[in-house]
């Protein structure tokens, strides 16, 4: 009887369902990282003159010179501002004002020039900052032209165009600018003193005609 009980019981303890196994929590998703700003990539953006100057001006520099290949037609290179500031050996600030409106015209930071030669006369000394400049290429040289020529050459007083002489026999074009006032970036509450520049338009022209056409074609106003 007591063998009878001792199975009975083994037996409902067989039938009882084992108990389940605690489980771990599930972790907590990790939060979505914030998506990333859209970046504007520069190389892909086509400046107008650019524009122009692909669709316009090779096919017809091709025509006009019998260019065999494509790779023979002039382009530009690079455009160089240079501003001199001779006064700022006596005030340093002269100089960090030109920088900075240097920097508002180009949309690129500028690289302070310093002197090469002592003159006593002039109480300089070499390596004293006098000046600064600005190289462009690519998308921003043809921005920059695009207003030159179309925006701030026309601003100039009693403008009747710009010579054909500064051309230095290798199809670079170097143009002077007597104050800075012409562009529209600068605003003329915050000037303290009028200063010029000098533009130099460098070209891959191996003659200065050729360079005297593309930058015509490019809208440089020469005087006639």
């Amino acid at each position: 009887m007591a063998t009878a009980k001792k199975t009975t019981a083994a037996a409902e303890e067989v039938k009882k369902p084992a108990a389940k196994k605690a489980t771990p929590k599930a972790k907590a998703e990790p939060k979505a990282a914030p998506k990333a700003k859209k970046v504007v990539d520069e190389n892909k953006y086509v400046a107008r003159l650019k524009k122009k100057y692909d669709d316009e001006i090779v096919p017809a520099l091709m025509s006009k010179y019998n260019y065999k290949s494509i790779m023979q037609v002039p382009h530009l290179e690079k455009i160089v501002l240079n501003v001199g500031v001779g006064d700022a050996t006596s005030n340093s600030k002269l100089l960090d004002d030109s920088v900075r409106e240097l920097a508002e015209i180009t949309g690129q930071k500028p690289v302070v020039t310093k002197a090469k030669k002592s003159v006593a006369s002039f109480k300089l000394r070499e390596g004293m900052p006098i000046g600064c400049k600005v190289t462009l290429r690519g998308a921003r040289m043809y921005e920059f032209l695009d207003k030159l020529v179309t925006i701030s050459l026309p601003r100039v007083r009693d403008f009747r165009g710009v010579s054909k002489n500064a051309f230095d026999g290798r199809g670079n074009y170097t143009l002077g600018v007597k104050e800075q006032l012409i562009f529209p970036e600068i605003d003329f509450d915050k000037v303290s003193k009028t200063r010029g520049m000098d533009v130099v338009i460098v070209t891959t022209a191996n003659t200065d005609e050729e360079a005297y056409t593309l930058l015509e074609m490019l809208g440089m106003p020469f005087h006639k």
